[in-house]
């Protein structure tokens, strides 16, 4: 599947560029980062939603969710073993060390009788709003002594294809971005120097992202058959007119791609379908923040603590990912 622009371009700088400019004198003569830590401020967000039927939820990295099966156990038969022990961290190998680039999630119990209210603390990175909390009332009693502190789960990387939040046992039946198409339909979007020459004349309906700016052109729903036969007519009035200016893209539709697709207007890229009997979140991630602080995953060690932790009388699931401004200081010898 080719990546169009989903919602903002990220700026063409390097990290070893970023550590050297946060040095440089900003308004007043404060160092940069200092002054983008004042004029940045967090929001609460409301994202919905998820249900677990189970009594098993799992936070994973949505690019591998469907490939636990390749590696030993399904993901729910892990899944609600870390959830029976009062939650934990799932990878591969299963018996060491997390494997770079690899499967990777976290496991707890949740209440299976009602939905789970779930809440983001963000924060403006680069090109807009970004996740720093992500938290997931249980629906359960807090397993520790009143006042205690957080239960530490493990630590996850963040998902260049976003993270996905559902019931372990639904997970299970998750097609993901490679898949075939669940119900024999996909999307075909095309975009470019030439896109509007090629919509005068296949049609199409202009989308929108979440920053307002437009998006590709798109004919949405159709029969796989049709999807590929109008992708081939427009690379082929492509090949016999501009020959360059245009990617056409065929997307089946997954359940990444859907996911994808209830997202790409939220402006934290969240989106939600039912799969199974529940309520499944994905979670996309801004392209810009995520190639400048995130895109080494474990094997750079940016990977983020996951805790329970007590609310009142229940059961909180919390990922932190820190802002940029409380990440600490690179030294050079």
């Amino acid at each position: 599947m080719l990546t169009h622009p989903k919602k903002r371009t990220s700026s063409s700088t390097v990290s070893d560029k970023k550590r050297a400019e946060s040095q440089l004198p900003g308004p007043g003569n404060q160092p940069i980062r200092a002054w983008l830590n004042q004029r940045m401020s967090e929001t609460s967000v409301d994202l919905g939603v998820v249900t677990t039927p189970s009594g098993a939820l799992v936070l994973g990295m949505a690019g591998w969710i469907d490939q636990w099966p390749k590696h030993g156990d399904p993901l729910s038969v892990r899944a609600t073993a870390a959830a029976e022990q009062g939650g934990g961290h799932l990878h591969e190998p299963a018996d060491s060390a997390s494997q770079e680039w690899f499967c990777e999630a976290v496991a707890v119990p949740a209440a299976s009788d009602r939905p789970l209210k779930v809440r983001a603390q963000t924060w403006d990175s680069y090109d807009g709003p970004v996740i720093t909390v992500l938290e997931v009332d249980l629906g359960l009693p807090w397993p520790g002594d009143p006042g205690g502190e957080p239960i530490r789960l493990g630590d996850l990387p963040v998902d260049r294809c976003g993270m996905v939040l559902g019931d372990a046992r639904a997970l299970d039946s998750f097609v993901g971005l490679s898949g075939e198409s669940i119900d024999g339909l996909a999307d075909v979007a095309y975009w470019g120097k030439y896109e509007d020459d090629a919509h005068a004349q296949f049609g199409g309906t202009p989308t929108s992202q979440a920053d307002g700016r437009g998006g590709p052109y798109r004919r949405l729903d159709l029969p796989l058959h049709e999807a590929h036969q109008l992708a081939d007519q427009l690379r082929d009035w492509l090949s016999k007119g501009p020959r360059i200016g245009l990617v056409v893209s065929v997307d089946a539709h997954t359940h990444f791609h859907l996911l994808d697709r209830a997202a790409e207007t939220h402006p934290l890229l969240a989106g939600r379908i039912e799969l199974d009997g529940s309520q499944v979140l994905q979670l996309g991630w801004d392209p810009g923040d995520h190639s400048m602080r995130h895109h080494g995953e474990r094997a750079w060690d940016q990977v983020y603590a996951v805790t329970l932790e007590q609310a009142g009388t229940t059961t909180l699931l919390r990922w932190t990912i820190p802002t940029e401004a409380e990440e600490p200081e690179q030294t050079q010898n």
